[in-house]
């Protein structure tokens, strides 16, 4: 071998002639049917020289003889190298999407289709990882709703309430949270002997819950027609009031948040306080900002307490 041909990278030789040479072999032992002497040569090639365009083929071949882990492996050897094939993307954002991890899968083939937008594999496989993504947040959402619903069947003799506030719910013909939800606060202190001691427990009773007085039968907020009159003469129309809140794209944080609250309509949501929302377990001010930002964009805003 000819002096000066070989170059030692990070403690390895590199020589690029013969892994070249390898490569040759290899795709020659492809076509002619032999796959494991391919995977052979080609494993040689990668090893003397880690071109990516060697790299991608022994990946791909891998994945062919159902190696996947390995092929993932060596799929992302190729894009460490700065210089990946647009198919070693592609294939490495499929690899992701069969193993259920969209976010990945979605970051890779976006990185395709910001070089090349009219990539048609790479269009055609986030378009799968898109509709993926969202089945995954939909069932995360109704999982949410069940797990909500139950919550609301719990007779509120499970809960630890003082002597007064027992015998008010059972005056009141209440059994469970569900039955206690649909009364207003209002509604409860207009009950004899119903002070704001008894009202504050129950209360926070239901908060401990993520629940309020004043919802209705399937646990979302009233809105009270004085609420609708208001809005409407703002020049709010009740179409937009009654909008469902997927029209607003919110992230999973603060769709699941609004779901625990039972808010099904930009009505419903416009109609509570920051206070309100800020009271929900793992709702922050960046899921308050992105709220009231989406609400903005349909002239509307969180309601406000003078």
């Amino acid at each position: 071998m000819t002096e000066g041909l070989d170059t030692v990278i990070g403690g390895s030789v590199i020589d690029e002639g013969k892994a070249d040479a390898c490569f040759k072999q290899g795709c020659e032992q492809e076509a002619a049917g032999d796959r494991m002497g391919a995977l052979a040569s080609f494993r040689e090639a990668v090893e003397l020289g880690g071109n990516p365009e060697h790299l991608h083929r022994l990946a791909y071949l891998l994945d062919l003889l159902g190696e996947e882990d390995e092929a993932m492996d060596v799929y992302d050897q190729a894009v460490r190298t700065g210089t990946p094939r647009i198919n070693t993307l592609v294939n490495l954002g499929v690899l992701y999407e069969d193993r259920g991890d969209y976010a990945k899968a979605e970051y890779v083939l976006k990185q395709v289709i910001d070089s090349d937008p009219n990539h048609d594999r790479a269009n055609l496989f986030l378009k799968d990882v898109t509709a993926s993504t969202g089945m995954f947040i939909e069932d995360e959402i109704e999982a949410a709703a069940t797990g909500h619903d139950a919550i609301l069947d719990i007779p509120v003799t499970d809960f630890e309430l003082s002597v007064r506030a027992r015998n008010c719910l059972k005056k009141m013909q209440i059994r469970t949270l569900r039955d206690l939800v649909r009364v207003t606060e209002a509604e409860l202190n207009s009950y004899k002997n119903v002070g704001d001691t008894t009202v504050t427990e129950i209360k926070q009773m239901l908060s401990s819950k993520g629940l309020r007085l004043g919802q209705d039968m399937s646990g979302g907020p009233r809105l009270r027609p004085e609420d609708i009159e208001e809005f409407v003469a703002r020049g709010i129309s009740e179409q937009t009031l009654g909008m469902p809140i997927a029209v607003l794209n919110l992230s999973v944080r603060s769709r699941k948040a609004l779901q625990m609250l039972g808010i099904h309509s930009l009505g419903e949501l416009a109609a509570r306080t920051e206070a309100e929302l800020l009271g929900v377990k793992n709702f922050g001010q960046t899921s308050l900002d992105e709220i009231k930002e989406k609400l903005a964009e349909h002239s509307l805003g969180l309601r406000t307490i003078d």
